[in-house]
């Protein structure tokens, strides 16, 4: 028996979710602002699927001090190829969304829920990494930490906020499309 299609509004919503992630590409997706007396307007550690933005030199400048690993590019390699894993995750959504069955959408979702996980879990290892890997040989002496993936942290002299900012919301939001048929298409 063949199983009937969702509904054109369901693929409607499907369709936003994708176009939702393409967009999330050209925002940033996570952040850390680093304040302190000497630096009260705060330096920033901007993080897009692909690139950093942000005062990335002065906060390599000081991390040194503490003898952290530089933040850049090439120290987190994921930002090479999540651009693709996304354009991939885009591209099944619109497939789910063209052919409109279900059991793909589930697949659809399990595949967003299991890479947001996979993702909060990279961005605690990278949090990790930088924070207990420091050179005994730095100048100044520090306790290994490890900054919150979200919310307010004190390391020395320096108060962290991390946060997660628009490109996560925009796939917040393209997830929550994702949903949208499964209340659709319920039996009634």
């Amino acid at each position: 028996m063949l199983s009937k299609k969702m509904s054109l509004l369901s693929a409607i919503s499907i369709s936003i979710a994708g176009v939702l992630l393409v967009a999330s590409l050209f925002f940033p997706w996570w952040g850390m602002k680093f304040i302190a007396p000497q630096y009260p307007e705060g330096l920033d550690v901007i993080v897009y699927p692909n690139k950093l933005k942000g005062n990335i030199d002065i906060i390599n400048g000081l991390n040194h001090y503490i003898g952290m690993k530089p933040i850049n590019v090439n120290s987190i390699p994921e930002l090479a190829y999540l651009p693709y894993v996304i354009g991939l995750m885009a591209l099944f959504t619109f497939v789910v969304a063209f052919t409109r069955k279900k059991s793909w959408l589930y697949v659809l979702i399990a595949v967003f829920v299991i890479g947001g996980a996979l993702g909060i879990y990279d961005i605690h290892r990278w949090l990790v990494d930088f924070g207990t890997n420091l050179d005994d040989n730095a100048p100044i002496k520090i306790e290994p930490f490890v900054p919150p993936i979200w919310g307010e942290n004190r390391i020395a002299n320096f108060i962290t906020n991390s946060y997660f900012t628009t490109g996560s919301y925009i796939v917040g939001i393209a997830f929550l499309c994702l949903l949208f048929p499964l209340w659709k298409e319920r039996k009634k």
